[in-house]
């Protein structure tokens, strides 16, 4: 089961309704990314992952801000691996680490972004799989603009996103955008008012909870983002014919088709917490050298 809020200090976590939202929770600074925040969502993702009562996820900002991007408290230093080595012996971007810990889960992610969300703060809602916006925040690949590059696996994350030329765009000027543009630029989904972007979030995220069979949910969301990198359709092909067989033989497949002629809902017994079959043999992520 999920762990209560207390548990955590810089973010806040509540299940309803078969839904998981966090909560950044560094209002006083703009819920800005530090260290143990990232240590914090990614075992709010290991627990979210193991928990059946979860089917999917909101990630969304306390106050006025989602985040703001990496605590710049440390000054000059922030991003100095050297220094970050001597207090924590970190060698990884972390920020990086999340976005991995994202593409590797089970259940849907939806960004619910309240605020201004620039540097790590947009990079971090890339792998999330739907992305919401207030009418009125802001975002931006800003790191040109502080002598750094784009991190959290974004150069591999943004151009599939938003395709090659708006990717090179935001990147190289490092501009803050309105959400205007983002939805022009496909990279959020819908606008909506600060005081409606919640509800329209839980909509999306109620929608797939009750109508869906976790299980497939799962398998299909690996597989859209894994063939991202794929060369041919024939590895696709490949995947979804053993997807197929073997969810055709499950149980979650006799009560969905029984559950249609009877034109009743569906009460999927499947559970993601049990496994999932391997469709992608031989499918493994590169190590980190």
């Amino acid at each position: 089961m999920i762990r209560a809020a207390m548990d955590f200090e810089q973010i806040k976590v509540e299940v309803a309704d078969n839904v998981l939202t966090i909560t950044l929770d560094r209002p006083d600074r703009l819920n800005a990314w530090t260290e143990q925040m990232g240590l914090e969502l990614r075992a709010a993702f290991d627990q979210a992952d193991a928990d059946d009562d979860v089917r999917a996820i909101i990630v969304t900002g306390a106050g006025r801000g989602f985040c703001a991007g990496a605590d710049l408290g440390s000054g000059g230093n922030t991003f100095d691996a050297r220094k970050r080595e001597a207090v924590a012996g970190a060698r990884r971007d972390n920020g990086g680490e999340f976005s991995l810990r994202i593409f590797e889960c089970k259940k849907p992610v939806i960004a619910a972004i309240n605020g201004p969300a620039v540097g790590v703060g947009a990079t971090m809602t890339l792998p999330m799989d739907v992305r919401l916006a207030a009418d009125d925040a802001r975002m931006g690949f800003v790191f040109a603009r502080r002598g750094i590059i784009p991190e959290a696996c974004s150069s591999w994350f943004l151009p599939r996103v938003v395709g090659i030329s708006r990717a090179m765009e935001w990147v190289a000027t490092g501009r803050v955008f309105s959400a205007q543009e983002g939805l022009e630029g496909g990279l959020l989904r819908s606008l909506h008012p600060k005081e409606e972007l919640l509800d329209a979030a839980r909509a999306l995220a109620q929608e797939i909870a009750e109508n869906t069979a976790p299980v497939s949910v799962a398998i299909a969301r690996q597989l859209m983002w894994r063939m991202l990198g794929a060369e041919h359709p024939m590895l696709a092909h490949r995947a979804d014919s053993r997807g197929m067989v073997s969810r055709g033989q499950s149980a979650d497949a006799v009560e969905g088709i029984t559950a249609f002629l009877e034109k009743r809902p569906a009460h999927f017994p499947d559970r993601v917490s049990d496994g999932l079959p391997d469709v992608m043999p031989g499918w493994s992520a590169p190590g980190f050298e």
